[in-house]
């Protein structure tokens, strides 16, 4: 196949070595900025383009759409009036989504959203403890992602990328990326209570924290908190159960369970190669193209569908609507 990333930035780069891990070697690029085309026909060999009616003479088969995420659907809909199957990065704006949605209805074509941390294996590592039932039936948890913003891209100035934008704020964005792989988890989410705000001295008029609890359909109640404040990348979750507990550290690359017979049962985790730069490593992200290359194919069904990622995205809406009326909001199926 022949793919065509759209959006040569710090996620298109990533993409390309994902794919060439993958073995895939007919991949073009286009983006509308000189320099970062320049950069990705350097690094990794690539012809790129900076008009994509051009690129789209190449005839690609699928395209990788790794935009700032107010242009996805955008190019969503390029993909889908030219019969291109295609993959976006994770969202954080519902406009237009409904229209991609109806599109591919009656399309043959495969439109995926990404879902990347339902496939890191630490997720993994934790959904495996729970389904044998080490911890009993969980309760309740923690969980606390947070990265201070100009870390993020430590090559460019924050205030001058997407994340620090009102609407694809980096807060803003991280919601919903975890919300993914939580629902998953843990199951359907049926109320929240949220409250988000701007603590820091950050350049930016973004929120730079947000707090949330979170109640699921069967019982389980949560506390996730998302930040671009704490100097150190954190990621560290902790699941209290009837009978253990759960303990994951995507920094130490951890995952831990806890019970009384057993003591501690600790795993190391390794989530791929780790570029310059980088935090977390390329596993997922490689078995993220993995699956929606095998989703093309029909070797698989797809994994997850722009209709549950819009669902995400009202839970999003009913955090932030929380926070502005300071009251408990309920989530409809």
């Amino acid at each position: 196949m022949k793919f065509l990333v759209v959006g040569l930035g710090s996620m298109g780069k990533r993409r390309i070595r994902n794919l060439k891990q993958l073995g895939q070697t007919e991949i073009i690029g286009f983006d509308t900025r000189v320099d970062r085309g320049k950069e990705a026909n350097e690094k990794y060999q690539i012809t790129t383009f900076i008009d994509i009616s051009e690129a789209l003479k190449e005839n690609p088969d699928a395209m990788v759409i790794s935009t700032p995420p107010d242009l996805h659907m955008k190019y969503a809909k390029i993909a889908i009036k030219n019969k291109i199957h295609f993959f976006t990065e994770a969202s954080v704006v519902q406009d237009e989504m409904m229209d991609v949605i109806r599109e591919l209805e009656n399309s043959e074509i495969i439109g995926l959203p990404s879902c990347t941390m339902r496939y890191h294996p630490i997720v993994v590592n934790v959904n495996n403890i729970l389904k044998s039932n080490k911890i009993g039936r969980p309760l309740t948890f923690l969980y606390h992602s947070g990265q201070y913003l100009p870390d993020w891209h430590p090559w460019e100035d924050y205030r001058k990328f997407y994340a620090s934008k009102k609407e694809t704020g980096a807060c803003r964005e991280i919601v919903p990326f975890e919300l993914i792989w939580i629902t998953s988890t843990f199951g359907e989410i049926n109320s929240v209570f949220g409250s988000k705000s701007k603590l820091s001295k950050l350049e930016t008029d973004i929120d730079d924290i947000y707090s949330m609890i979170l109640g699921f359909q069967n019982g389980i109640s949560g506390n996730l908190t998302v930040d671009v404040i704490a100097r150190f990348p954190y990621r560290q979750l902790k699941i209290l159960g009837e009978d253990g507990v759960i303990f994951a550290d995507w920094s130490d690359r951890t995952v831990g369970y806890y019970t009384k017979e057993t003591g501690w049962v600790n795993t190391k985790i390794d989530d791929g190669m780790i570029e310059k730069n980088y935090i977390h490593g390329d596993g997922p992200y490689v078995e993220e193209m993995s699956i929606f290359i095998k989703s093309i194919k029909r070797e698989i069904v797809q994994p997850y569908t722009f209709e549950e990622d819009l669902k995400v995205l009202k839970i999003l809406e009913s955090i932030e609507k929380s926070s502005i009326t300071g009251n408990r909001q309920e989530i409809i199926s």
